[in-house]
């Protein structure tokens, strides 16, 4: 093979490792941003950034493939060697060139010794570059073919009782007495853990939406999944409800409509007066 050839496939793979692998991602993002399931890995909030990010990746893609193959490794060794004028002093170059000879005699051993180990660390760098772009390459061809979904309920049970208490999207903890029409399983989750005045929110009525997980006791526990910026940082949010354990499935959507009651050692939970069986919603996630 060609010393040219190898050169050309050597740019082929790293302008795919760069330019490709990025002009991928951008157009999944897009994609999933146009069909409105980009929701399912970001906050609503952070979307359009992710599309501008997405743009200006495949802009720059284009504009690269302006550029012959193998320019990304052009720094642009050829500035400033410009031949000399022919009335340039012929002595002082004479000199330099007497130097450098006495010098590369003088390195000539230990370039020598140290020449030996070059192939092999050329050889472990090009095993390490071969499985990188095999698995960066298999992580965007799994984008591509895998479907968009939801985070898994075992992965909510497992994050459960991570944290003490939740930080419900504005990371603020609502102690004390406030409007909870609008809360969420979050909102309503972060009052579980850290109101004080336990007894203000008894008789509050609650529609609620969420998968069931097991519970403590004889009910189960509505559960949602809160994230502040991706699914990276979800957070699993959960309330005890009273429904039997046997009635729902674990995973199984519902909505809850009830009353949040106060036990007499401080805790609160729901007391339902209607449970319906849904289908999981186009937003699973709370913000």
């Amino acid at each position: 093979m060609s010393e040219q050839n190898v050169d050309r496939r050597r740019a082929l793979a790293t302008r795919w490792l760069g330019v490709g692998l990025a002009s991928v991602v951008a157009v999944v993002t897009l994609g999933l941003a146009v069909t409105g399931r980009l929701t399912l890995y970001i906050s609503p909030e952070s979307v359009w950034f992710a599309c501008a990010a997405a743009v200006v990746t495949l802009a720059g893609a284009i504009w690269s493939c302006t550029l012959p193959l193998g320019a990304e490794g052009d720094h642009g060794h050829d500035h400033g060697h410009a031949q000399a004028p022919a009335h340039a002093s012929a002595r002082p170059e004479a000199k330099a060139a007497d130097a450098e000879a006495a010098g590369a005699e003088a390195a000539g051993a230990e370039a020598a010794g140290a020449g030996s180990t070059a192939p092999s660390r050329r050889s472990l760098a090009g095993v390490g570059a071969v499985a990188g772009g095999v698995v960066a390459t298999g992580v965007v061809a799994a984008a591509l073919v895998l479907p968009p979904a939801s985070l898994s309920v075992e992965l909510a049970m497992s994050r459960a009782g991570e944290q003490s208490t939740l930080f419900a999207g504005a990371d603020t903890v609502a102690l004390g007495v406030a409007d909870t029409s609008t809360f969420g399983v979050g909102d309503w989750a972060s009052v579980f853990a850290a109101a004080t005045n336990t007894t203000a929110y008894d008789g509050a009525p609650v529609t609620l939406t969420g998968f069931v997980t097991p519970g403590s006791g004889d009910g189960v526990n509505l559960t949602r999944l809160v994230i502040t910026h991706c699914v990276i940082d979800a957070q699993t949010a959960a309330l005890p409800v009273d429904v039997d354990p046997g009635e729902y499935d674990t995973g199984q959507w519902v909505e809850v409509k009830g009353t949040v009651r106060a036990d007499a050692d401080g805790s609160l939970h729901i007391e339902p007066t209607d449970v319906v069986a849904i289908d999981e919603p186009k937003d699973p996630y709370e913000y």
